[in-house]
């Protein structure tokens, strides 16, 4: 059974690169580069390359996965990408915007309108429900009916309609990792950054996320990057790219 999964998620990939190069849709353009990216964390002997001279483009639309082993640098590639920390050397540009050359009294401006964060524990706030928390990136709302309606539409997409008035703690883990990718698309981002998004799922869970995730990327044209573990993300996975000891290669580990 999981050698049939694995030939039909190969066909699933090349059927969908046939269908773009037959509608051209191979001419995307960049909407993520990361160039030289290297970062340096401690000095003298604490000192640790997190990330060695990496380079990367995310075409727009695209989704990808991005593997390695514990320690490697995935989520630090994450965090630079999102504009979450600075390199110590090279640069990010997300849809045109340097990311690094832009203020850090600014930066948060451009995380908000460009970029959407799905994480493995969720990040919600306990106290709030499931409405509210989405809302969390236009807060305070103070009676804007148009984000409310956003809100309600979101929770809607991602199958939660009856939900939306529970609080974290009346929702299983699913629930809750819906309602985190409902309140990462509450501003329209044009790439969703997502680290380890079925690491705390079962596995039926975990495959209802991957396929809300695909579904999102072919309806609405998000572009995903994904920090994984899960074989099922990077066999369905547009591309997949491979982090080893800070160093980026599109070879998977186990052949290099």
């Amino acid at each position: 059974m999981e050698g049939q999964e694995t030939i039909a998620a190969l066909k699933r990939k090349v059927e969908e690169l046939e269908r773009r190069l037959a509608t051209g849709e191979d001419q995307r353009e960049n909407i993520v580069v990361a160039q030289k990216l290297t970062k340096v964390y401690g000095r003298g002997t604490t000192r640790v390359v997190a990330l060695k001279e990496v380079d990367l483009r995310v075409r727009k639309g695209e989704f990808i996965a991005v593997q390695g082993p514990s320690g490697s640098g995935k989520t630090t590639l994450l965090n630079m990408i999102g504009a979450l920390d600075r390199p110590t050397e090279g640069k990010v540009v997300i849809d045109g915007v340097e990311t690094t050359s832009v203020p850090e009294r600014r930066l948060y401006q451009m995380r908000r309108g460009k970029l959407g964060f799905i994480f493995q524990t969720y990040y919600l706030v306990p106290t709030l429900n499931a409405l509210q928390n989405v809302l969390m990136p236009v807060l305070p709302v103070r009676g804007n009916k148009r984000y409310k309606k956003r809100a309600m539409r979101l929770l809607e997409l991602v199958g939660l309609k009856d939900r939306m008035h529970h609080k974290p703690g009346e929702l299983s883990g699913g629930e809750q990792q819906r309602v985190a990718i409902a309140r990462a698309l509450m501003l329209n981002p044009t790439v969703i950054l997502a680290d380890e998004p079925t690491g705390n799922l079962d596995t039926r869970t975990g495959a209802e996320i991957i396929e809300l995730m695909h579904r999102l990327n072919k309806e609405q044209g998000k572009t995903f990057i994904i920090v994984t573990h899960d074989r099922r993300i990077a066999e369905s996975a547009e591309r997949v790219v491979y982090l080893m000891d800070g160093k980026l290669s599109d070879i998977p580990i186990e052949e290099q």
